[in-house]
């Protein structure tokens, strides 16, 4: 497995042993230190992974979460000290894909590295107009961009693999956040609720996602 790795760390030494171990597994890795540097490297040289550390000098990695998302799917891992359980919410809420506390493993890292790029290059899902490129985490409907953020792709990508399947909450939860992090189930019933608004500007009277009442979700095309 190859790809571009940009390193948002301005603990100079870590991010070094991180390279370090990046090349070995096979990538590319860049480095930037300060968080106002982040956005603009993100542009214009396109990486393949994102490691956000989320305390930086210049711009918190929360924002630089937030702003990339605006243009680009790019899979972000976020990195971080913090502990609170509100942190790891916030983060996957703005669309990041994974996130890891430190202390850590480069060795854990590299091997989250090569997880999250397993799942973003699937090949594209298409149904009734729906297209789905995991590789680029864009979702399109009817030529119409919808502009979803990593876990909205997600959970549609699972609804839209199995059509006419109900998926509780629980199991949604279990295939976005595999890492059993603690999420409830209000959390999957606001991404149902962003999905579902995107959907209706993209294609007006156009309903996908169907609640089944006191069970869960299924994607269907009526």
């Amino acid at each position: 497995m190859s790809g571009k790795i940009l390193i948002v760390e301005d603990e100079l030494k870590l991010a070094e042993l991180l390279g370090d171990y990046l090349r070995q597994g096979g990538f590319e890795p860049l480095h930037v230190a300060d968080g106002l540097d982040a956005v603009p490297t993100v542009r214009d040289e396109k990486p393949d992974l994102v490691l956000l550390d989320l305390m930086l000098p210049g711009k918190d990695g929360m924002d630089i979460c937030k702003e990339v998302r605006s243009f680009s799917s790019v899979p972000i891992i976020m990195i971080t000290a913090r502990v609170e359980e509100i942190d790891r919410l916030l983060g996957l809420e703005l669309g990041a894909d994974d996130y890891i506390c430190k202390p850590y493993s480069p060795r854990e890292v590299v091997a989250r590295v090569k997880a999250v790029l397993r799942r973003s290059g699937a090949a594209a899902i298409q149904d009734q107009g729906l297209t789905l490129d995991e590789a680029r985490y864009s979702a399109t409907l009817r030529g119409v961009s919808l502009d979803l953020t990593a876990v909205e792709f997600k959970l549609l990508q699972i609804l839209v693999a199995s059509p006419g399947r109900i998926f509780s909450r629980s199991q949604l939860m279990d295939r976005i956040y595999p890492d059993e992090r603690i999420v409830n189930d209000r959390t999957i019933d606001s991404h149902i609720k962003k999905l579902r608004k995107k959907i209706a500007a993209s294609a007006p009277g156009e309903e996908l996602i169907h609640s089944v009442y006191s069970v869960g979700y299924k994607y269907e095309v009526e």
